[in-house]
């Protein structure tokens, strides 16, 4: 009766492995990355680490002199960002997608412009919203959240650096 027994489990065991992985839950069109990840923004071509976070909705960016200004009744937001090849700030300027409150653990909520910019993650290239806020204590420049991944990425937590930018910055279209 034992040998049954192991017999039943090994053959479970090897009809498991010879399913699909979509049959265990895993969409064969999202690509796998790991938890960080080398990240192209804008036409400028800054090559970035980015922290993918699952429990963020929002991306955030390192961003520096943020100031608000108006353009042919648009408002845009003027910001710098670390070059971080040349270790120079580089001055962009975007029109105001939104502001969004984010509430802090350890303190009150605060206001961050959005503005829309375009990313090359691995192979996935996307205009994704992005708040602006200074992330000195933080370890990466950019944090990519759930609603930037959605439909396209699975996050391994136990991965990194799994899929370098495959796109051409000069096609990010401003």
């Amino acid at each position: 009766m034992q040998h049954i027994n192991v017999l039943l489990v090994f053959l479970v065991l090897v009809i498991a492995a010879a399913v699909p992985q979509e049959a265990h839950g895993r969409d064969p069109s999202k690509t796998i990355f790991g938890y960080v990840e080398r990240v192209i923004i804008t036409d400028q071509g800054f090559s970035l680490k980015a922290k993918l976070d699952t429990g963020a909705e929002t991306s955030s960016l390192d961003a520096h002199n943020i100031g608000r200004f108006r353009r042919g009744g648009t408002r845009y937001v003027r910001f710098d960002v670390r070059d971080p090849d040349s270790d120079e700030f580089i001055t962009l300027e975007r029109p105001l997608a939104r502001t969004v409150r984010i509430k802090q653990h350890d303190g009150p909520a605060t206001r961050r412009p959005v503005v829309n910019m375009w990313i090359c993650l691995g192979h996935l290239t996307r205009e994704v919203e992005v708040s602006l806020v200074p992330r000195d204590g933080f370890i990466y420049p950019l944090l990519i959240g759930r609603s930037a991944m959605r439909g396209s990425v699975i996050v391994d937590p136990e991965l990194t650096f799994t899929n370098r930018p495959k796109c051409d910055p000069a096609r990010f279209i401003e």
